[in-house]
Order: C-alpha cells, then structure tokens, then sequence
C-alpha cells in the first residue's frame, strides 16, 4: 500500500509535506473528488501554510481533468469555505489546512455542496480507494490547470456574522470593550481587517500578518506554552478580554481581563445559555470528553442535550439528524445550526463580546462559577504502545464501582464525584485523556494523577 494513504484520518486529510501529502496525492485526491462525490463546480481556499499553493495548484490540476470547474477563495479560513459551500451552487468545498499543526504539515478537509462534511462514514474512504487505484495506476498526473476563477465571498460572510451576532446592535456606557485578538500569523487577520471597522469595538490587533513561517510558534492555543504571548498582551493593554485562533481559525480561544486561560468546555455551557434563550426546548450537542457542566446548564435552560462523538464531522453529522441548535466541544469547536450546521471561530467571540457587552458582566464573572462548579483537568495527551491495550486495563481497574459506562467514543465511566474519558485521537497517534468532577479540586488532581500513573506503568509517555 502507498504509505501516502496514511494520511486520510476519520474525517480529514493531513499528513507532513511531502512525505505523506505531496502533488502526486493531491492531483489523485482532485481526480477522485470529482469522480466519486461526484462534484463538478468546486470551490477550494488554503490557509497560510506555504505549502498551500502547491497543494492547491495539484488539486486544481485533478479536479479538472475529471471536468470539473474551480473556483479559488485563495487564502482564507475554513469557515469562508463552509460559507460558501452553503450558500452558493458548489457541490463541494476544499479546505487546504494544516490548522494547529506543526509547520511541516498539511492536509484537506472536505465538504459536499450544502457544507455537509465528507467523513470515513460519509464517503471519505470511497475517496481514499479511488485515490489508491490512481496512485497504482500513476493515473494521478495531468495537464497543467485551465483557467481558474478567483472569487471572494468575504464581505458577505462578514455581513452574516454581524447579523448573527446581534454586537452592532448593543449599546454600552462608558467606554467600548477592549479585546485583544491574536490572529497567531494565520488567515484570522484577514477577515478581522474586514470585520473589525463595523464592531462597536475597541481592537488591539496581534500577529494579524498570514505567515507560513509562523514566526511565532504555530497557532495552537490549546498548547500552554503557546498562551503566553496573548495573555501579556490583554494584560498590558487592560484589555477586557482576549481571543486567539488556530491557523484556519475554526476554533477561538478566550481570554478573562486577567489574561487567564478560558477552557472551551465552559464556553459551551455559557453560548448553550446564551442560544436557548431565544429557542426554548432546542436540542444541543455536546461531545463525550467532559459534560457535567453542560449537561445540567442546557437542563436548567429548558434545552434538551444530546451527546454526539468528538470530531468535527461527527458532530456535524450528529446535529443535523437532531436539528439541533448549536454543538459545542471542549477543544473550542463551536457549531450553529443558522451556519448549516457548521462549526465558527469566530461568531462564538463575538456572541461573547454581545454578553459582555449586555449584562456589563466580565467575562471572569460570566464562568467562574461554572468552573468551581466543575473543575476539570483539560486534556492529556499520551503517547502510548498499545492504546487499546491500556484501555481495557483502565476499564477492568474502574468498571466494577462505576455507576455509567459507555464506548460512544472511547471508554468513559462515570462515578458518583468524578468520571473519565479516555480515547483514542481521530488525527494523531496518541490516547488523550480527560477528568472531572463535581467541585472538588482536590479528588481532580487526585484522580488525575492516578490515572496517568497508571497509563505510564504501561508504556505510555505524556507529550
């Protein structure tokens, strides 16, 4: 088998440039796109990676030599590709992305016209054999690309997340609220330079330059060590609160006015609140990792919540057979039902801002009783040699006093003060771990510490 195959995940692309993504690949993907979706006018953009363009170009290549047309957003986020996807007459969409990913790395994330997102279990592996019979065949080289329509539906989206929003139309006495957002040298800048003149706003713009060099250390807020930089900065401008994105920015990650770290798990309970206010009884997904909080704030709210498995696609797929409003996961993916089901990085900081903006709350106020409330450890990644291995061992420890179990996404077991869930990653070859309880700090770091000291008696090595 070509080891390049290796790249196609549960439901994306990626894989290191080129060893596992290369012009023969991305040519073949473009070719069995075309044929096996089947799609015949798709819209296509790249994050600021510097292996976008050639991927892009490949791409471009394959998919018309299968006759179909492209239309190229050029650099963007992949949301403007959602965007587009949904609202034009495209039958499908291509996101070139490596997201948070180190910077040797890339990948693709597809859709089909509608935004509906191509997964293992939604086509993505008929993808992935089409694409293995070109390899074989070496039918996967073409003619260079025909003309290529360069388009840009950027004012229109920023016309949407303003009306979403509902910012615009808020008044706050005294001075504007003050945010920091730290575009981390992705594709973030360009549509804040677009977004940021219309906000009753005061912004303090950081790294909004795209630059695939990433002088700054790649976009990923969910590294600790990454945090650093955007925090100093609210607190050195007294900023109100600070927002940063990954290089795609799909995901946004939040800041209190004391440059604190804001898990994203909290960030669903407040946007489930703040949704379920104007559609009472509305369904709201949430993924299995951590819950408790959601759970009893969307139940409080009059919501119905629905557990869907961890993954963008899966999520996605899971809200559109419920209908559900809004699905939120602790990595910061944040998903809307008036956005085709798609997830944003960035209506969720400004639904954000309007709170703020509205209740004259910070946002230190807004989940600091929510995280007493549910205290939770973030996540752990392990690097592990036997994954499944370990897991078992993890449920033959724990099963017997557990009060809920159940494999939705890994193994997850629920006790009367704590629970766990631990699981193999959907993109990586790691075991990621998560932990929470029901306001005892103490039994967190307790039951923490247990289980990763059990995970490295068999081989597993924290990353």
């Amino acid at each position: 088998m070509d080891t390049r195959l290796s790249s196609f995940k549960a439901y994306d692309i990626r894989g290191k440039v080129p060893a596992a993504l290369d012009v023969g690949l991305a040519q073949a993907l473009g070719r069995a796109l075309a044929e096996t979706l089947p799609a015949k006018n798709v819209v296509l953009g790249r994050d600021a990676r510097l292996s976008g363009s050639m991927l892009a170009e490949a791409l471009t290549v394959g998919l018309q030599a299968a006759g179909a047309s492209v239309t190229d957003l050029g650099m963007c986020g992949t949301e403007e590709i959602y965007h587009a996807a949904a609202k034009y007459s495209f039958d499908a969409g291509v996101m070139i992305t490596g997201s948070h990913n180190p910077v040797d790395e890339n990948g693709f994330k597809i859709v089909r016209g509608g935004a509906i997102p191509v997964s293992g279990d939604s086509g993505l592996h008929e993808v992935r054999d089409r694409v293995a019979q070109l390899l074989a065949e070496d039918g996967a080289s073409c003619e260079k690309p025909a003309p290529t329509q360069h388009r840009s539906f950027r004012a229109d989206y920023v016309q949407w997340l303003l009306r979403a929003s509902g910012l615009t139309g808020i008044e706050r006495k005294g001075r504007p609220l003050k945010i920091v957002a730290d575009a981390g040298n992705g594709c973030a800048g360009l549509a804040l330079r677009e977004l940021a003149p219309h906000l009753p706003l005061d912004i303090v713009a950081l790294h909004w330059e795209p630059d695939g060099t990433f002088p700054n250390g790649v976009p990923n807020p969910l590294l600790p060590e990454r945090r650093a930089s955007t925090a100093r900065a609210v607190r050195e401008a007294n900023a109100d609160m600070g927002v940063a994105w990954d290089g795609d920015f799909d995901r946004c990650f939040l800041y209190d006015g004391d440059g604190n770290f804001v898990e994203g798990y909290y960030c669903v309970g407040l946007l489930a609140v703040e949704l379920l206010a104007g559609h009472p009884g509305a369904k709201i997904v949430h993924d299995p990792r951590v819950y408790w909080n959601t759970r009893e704030l969307v139940l409080a709210a009059g919501g119905r919540p629905v557990m869907g498995k961890t993954g963008h696609a899966f999520i996605k797929e899971r809200m559109r057979a419920e209908d559900a409003l809004y699905g939120g996961e602790m990595s910061a993916h944040h998903y809307f039902r008036d956005f085709a089901y798609c997830d944003s990085g960035m209506l969720p900081w400004l639904l954000v801002a309007a709170l703020v903006q509205r209740t004259g709350r910070t946002l230190a106020d807004l989940v600091a009783e929510r995280m007493a409330a549910y205290p939770c450890s973030g996540e752990i990644n392990l690097r592990v040699p036997d994954a499944k291995g370990l897991m078992q061992q993890l449920r033959d420890a724990y099963a017997g006093s557990a009060s809920h179990e159940d494999h939705l996404d890994g193994l997850n077991l629920e006790f009367e003060h704590w629970r766990f869930n631990v699981r193999m990653s959907n993109t990586e070859p790691l075991l990621r771990l998560n932990v929470e309880t029901r306001g005892d700090k103490n039994l967190l770091t307790e039951k923490t510490a247990e289980l990763v000291r059990r995970l490295e008696q068999g081989g597993a090595i924290t990353v």
